[in-house]
């Protein structure tokens, strides 16, 4: 008796394809591995820090704002080498910013000393405006106190200005030039007109070794002054 096999039939045509147990895998279904990510505290904690100290530095500087102390501001100008007066001083009320301006209650002792450089009003006043010691009140020096008529002086002419002194010769003659007596004296202080109108007193520091010349052609009314607003 015979036993007949069968033919094994074909696979469907639409069957897959099974990969084989041994076979690789191929790229497009490969992947890289990934470096887990590294984490750095100490930067993270840095920018937390800068973040604080900003903010604090912030709230510091608008809470300092509001602080307001008495400081000197100059009412007058005070000329270079000029003393200090409590009558040139007045009072402000500032914010408190860290810097040098002298304090209100330091007005006495500002009083016993002398500026610097020329200080025009409105200027607050600060440490590196004062000096103990003046040489145009120093020895060598002396104050001579003009009577002088209109036009002989500038009608500008203020406290601490620097003044030319010319020698105006009398007399008719159209050739009449004049003389430099003092080529920077210093306006020490400056009087109220006379009563006319016709006079201005004011006093002036020259070297003490012209100032009898000075006084001498003052008295005769020839002597005239000539502002000079680029020495101050």
């Amino acid at each position: 008796m015979r036993t007949s096999e069968k033919p094994a039939g074909r696979a469907p045509v639409n069957a897959e394809r099974q990969p084989s147990a041994g076979a690789l895998s191929g790229p497009a279904s490969r992947k890289l591995p990934v470096p887990p990510r590294e984490r750095k505290p100490a930067l993270a904690a840095l920018a937390v820090l800068l973040i604080l100290g900003g903010a604090l530095a912030t709230t510091l500087l608008v809470l300092r704002s509001g602080d307001r102390v008495s400081a000197i501001a100059i009412s007058e100008q005070i000329g270079a080498g000029q003393a200090f007066t409590e009558a040139s001083m007045r009072e402000v009320q500032i914010a408190d910013t860290g810097i040098g301006y002298v304090a209100w209650s330091q007005r006495a002792r500002v009083a016993e000393n002398f500026a610097r450089v020329t200080i025009i009003p409105g200027t607050l006043l600060t440490r590196e405006m004062v000096v103990s010691s003046s040489r145009e009140q120093g020895p060598g020096k002396a104050q001579v106190g003009l009577s002088l008529k209109p036009g002989q002086t500038p009608g500008t002419l203020e406290r601490g200005d620097r003044v030319q002194v010319i020698h105006v010769p009398g007399g008719s003659s159209r050739d009449r030039q004049g003389r430099v007596l003092a080529q920077s004296a210093l306006v020490h202080q400056i009087g109220t007109p006379g009563s006319n109108g016709a006079n201005g007193r004011v006093t002036i520091i020259v070297d003490s070794s012209v100032s009898p010349e000075i006084v001498a052609y003052s008295s005769a009314g020839e002597i005239a002054l000539a502002e000079l607003p680029g020495a101050r």
